[in-house]
């Protein structure tokens, strides 16, 4: 989960304070009677107006700033319709994902729904099929991936290529990116095409650069003796962190909290390797960004986490996140018997790579 607060006022400083405001109206048709219908701004994340389907229609009315991307979509549905608030009013045909409006945004819609088609098919077909049938065609399943994948790369190419002059290549900066790498979209960027100065691109670029930055600073730690700090136990009874590290044994330290889905959703992998490897010698120092002590000591009991546990009950002000530069969790440090730092983030099967080529089997 992220440590977003300094981010957010990174982004939210560098919005323009008075962009023009631009009316949008969307007429839409969809069969869902009594769904709510929401209109969101992909730049700022905030949702922009609702409604409620009533006789297989709907309307949304208002202003939003001009040019920014929104996404018309629906309760029960996971796709969304997208279009540039240019000013033309639009109609969206939540049954089949269509749109009418200018032919700016026809064109988007049109390449959005072609890029994201490939995978769709796939995912549809899969979600078809039995828990069985998934196994028996699992190789087959991941070439169709690979396919899938691929053609969708192309189809984004093509709208770089095509529309290298207008904003859509804007609403799939994203995509391009996880495609293509960060070094051929800055080398785009820097060609200044008309979509680069969108502030959905430039918003994305900055957070892109602080996540680089912030990951530069994890890895910094990579080939470093480990620092020590000191923290409670769940007794209250204070602790260094060299009590356990630089002892002998391989040390998981790992960073985590009781309110932190996605660390507890890794936790039964942790367990699996403590399991494993404990008796081999591994052992792990959890270091937990919990405030307080109640459902810390609730989440250890019932994750079954029955190595060292660690904090200061500060939150995200805990002295392990200054120390360590831990901005995200779940997050760890590997660290070898003599107390150098030899990994870091090591999640799913990447931790248990890592023991195996430590421990062996």
């Amino acid at each position: 989960m992220k440590k977003i607060l300094f981010l957010a006022a990174l982004i939210l400083a560098a919005l323009p304070t008075e962009a023009q405001q631009v009316k949008f109206t969307v007429n839409g048709i969809s069969k869902s009677n009594g769904a709510t219908v929401t209109l969101l701004n992909r730049q700022t994340r905030q949702q922009v107006a609702t409604t409620v389907v009533a006789n297989n229609k709907f309307t949304l009315s208002g202003t939003a700033e001009k040019d920014a991307l929104l996404a018309v979509g629906q309760e029960g549905l996971d796709w969304a319709t997208l279009f540039f608030n240019d000013g033309t009013p639009v109609t969206v045909n939540l049954n089949d994902s269509t749109l009418k409006g200018s032919s700016l945004n026809e064109r988007l819609v049109s390449y959005d729904m072609a890029a994201n088609a490939p995978l769709g098919n796939i995912e549809r077909k899969i979600q078809n099929m039995s828990q069985e049938e998934r196994e028996n065609n699992k190789y087959e399943l991941a070439g169709a991936m690979m396919v899938a994948v691929l053609k969708m790369g192309e189809q984004i190419e093509k709208i770089f290529t095509e529309e290298n002059q207008t904003l859509i290549p804007a609403a799939f900066v994203g995509e391009y990116r996880d495609l293509n790498g960060s070094d051929k979209l800055d080398s785009l960027i820097a060609t200044k095409p008309v979509w680069a100065s969108h502030p959905l691109v430039q918003q994305q670029v900055k957070e892109w650069a602080y996540e680089k930055e912030q990951e530069a600073l994890k890895n910094a730690f990579i080939g470093q003796q480990f620092t020590d700090l000191e923290e409670a136990d769940v007794n209250g009874n204070m602790h260094k962190l060299s009590e356990y590290v630089g002892k002998g044994k391989w040390v998981l330290v790992d960073f985590w909290a009781s309110w932190c889905g996605p660390c507890k959703a890794e936790m039964p992998n942790v367990v699996a390797a403590y399991e494993k490897y404990h008796d081999k010698g591994f052992d792990i120092v959890g270091l937990s960004f919990d405030n307080k002590k109640e459902p810390w000591l609730k989440a250890i009991d019932e994750l079954k986490m029955p190595w060292i546990h660690l904090s200061d009950l500060k939150g995200w002000k805990t002295v392990a996140s200054g120390v360590y530069s831990v901005n995200s969790i779940p997050d760890n440090l590997l660290i070898d018997p003599q107390g150098q730092i030899v990994a870091r983030g090591l999640r799913a099967q990447a931790l248990h790579t890592q023991l195996e080529e430590i421990f062996g089997e």
